[in-house]
């Protein structure tokens, strides 16, 4: 069986994730409801932080942390060593396609090759549900999780929305999707913190 998937991100009110301030603290801080067993990122959002997460301390691995998985078909990050010794995750995984191109022969980081040109999320989240995963949340607000909606492969979805308008290109751009209503909670700030189970798509 597949992990339970689940899309956390924080929004405007018109749907778009960028361009206002998160209270980063209190968005991991909510995402420790799910206590994940696989960080799923891509890699446009490990190299947007590549230069910050190479000058963060090293801590080491946590044991009991959740594994990091990132997609990266074509080979482009560089800060896996960095990565791996954050001290938020237990290790961390590259998930290649059949034509990435090729890695250093000295490359120590696991390595999880599906698909063609492209990963093959499906089956990712088939091999980690095979290895005990229970419970995957998408870290990403991009093309990734798009994909995943897209595929049918999101279980539950939170939206922090923040009391701002934007303007700018929406989250959402896929599928149409049915949701049954989880929980809300609203904060003094106004950000409302919304969950929902994905029941159907269409």
């Amino acid at each position: 069986m597949r992990p339970h998937v689940v899309a956390h991100l924080a929004v405007s009110l018109d749907g778009v994730t960028s361009g206002f301030d998160v209270d980063l603290a209190r968005f991991y801080a909510l995402a420790t409801l799910w206590q994940e067993d696989v960080t799923l990122m891509d890699a446009d959002t490990i190299r947007a932080q590549e230069d910050v997460v190479r000058a963060a301390p090293r801590r080491g691995p946590r044991a009991d942390g959740p594994l990091l998985a990132v997609v990266d078909d074509r080979a482009r990050v560089r800060s896996w060593e960095s990565l791996r010794e954050l001290g938020y995750w237990s290790g961390v995984l590259a998930l290649y396609a059949d034509q990435t191109p090729a890695r250093p022969l000295d490359a120590t980081t696991r390595e999880l090759v599906t698909g063609y040109e492209e990963v093959d999320l499906t089956e990712v989240l088939e091999v980690l549900g095979r290895r005990g995963a229970r419970t995957v949340r998408v870290d990403s607000s991009g093309a990734l999780l798009r994909t995943c909606l897209t595929l049918g492969l999101v279980d539950e979805l939170a939206l922090l929305v923040h009391p701002v308008l934007v303007g700018g290109e929406r989250w959402y751009d896929t599928r149409r999707l049915q949701l049954r209503h989880a929980g809300t909670e609203v904060f003094e700030d106004g950000v409302i913190w919304m969950r929902y189970c994905v029941t159907a798509g269409g």
